[in-house]
C-alpha cells in the first residue's frame, strides 16, 4: 500500500515525465503511459531515441522539459537510475517512481535526501487503478 503523502501526489499531480518510454507496442512503458494519458495526466516522453510518442514529442532528459514535472516515473535499468534521479531533484520534481523491478537504494535514498517521495519497484498503472478502485468503493 502506498503511503498517504504519495497517494496525494498522485491524486494531485498533472505531469508525468516516462523516462525510458518506447514507441514499440507491447512495451510495458506504452502500455502505463498510454493508461496515465487516459487518465487525464499529462505525459511527456523522456527518450533521446525517439522524435514522438503517443503524439507528444520526446525530451532527451528531464532537464530539456521546458516546464514543471510532478512524477518522474522511471523505466531504465536499476544501475542507470541515480543520475535520473539527481536529474529529477534539480529540475524540481515531487516524485520519483521506479516502475516494477527497478531498484536503487542509493538513488532512492539521494531523492528522499532532497525531499521528494520515492516509490520502487511497482507498477504506476496497478498502484493507481488500485488507488481509483478504492475511491470508487469508498463512494459507494
Amino acid at each position: 500500500m502506498l503511503n498517504s503523502a504519495i497517494e496525494q501526489i498522485l491524486k494531485q499531480a498533472k505531469t508525468v515525465a516516462v523516462v525510458g518510454l518506447s514507441d514499440k507496442e507491447g512495451r510495458p512503458s506504452l502500455k502505463v503511459a498510454s493508461y496515465l494519458k487516459n487518465q487525464g495526466y499529462h505525459i511527456i516522453p523522456v527518450n533521446p531515441k525517439i522524435d514522438k510518442v503517443l503524439g507528444v514529442k520526446s525530451y532527451p532528459d528531464l532537464a530539456s522539459i521546458p516546464h514543471k514535472i510532478d512524477i518522474v516515473d522511471i523505466f531504465r535499468k536499476s544501475e542507470d537510475v541515480l543520475p535520473i534521479v539527481e536529474e529529477a531533484v534539480k529540475i524540481g520534481a515531487r516524485l520519483i517512481w521506479m516502475q516494477e523491478g527497478v531498484i536503487n537504494k542509493e538513488a532512492a535514498g539521494k531523492g528522499i535526501e532532497a525531499g521528494l517521495e520515492v516509490v520502487m519497484d511497482k507498477c504506476m498503472l496497478k498502484e493507481h487503478a488500485k488507488l481509483s478502485q478504492d475511491m470508487k468503493d469508498k463512494d459507494l
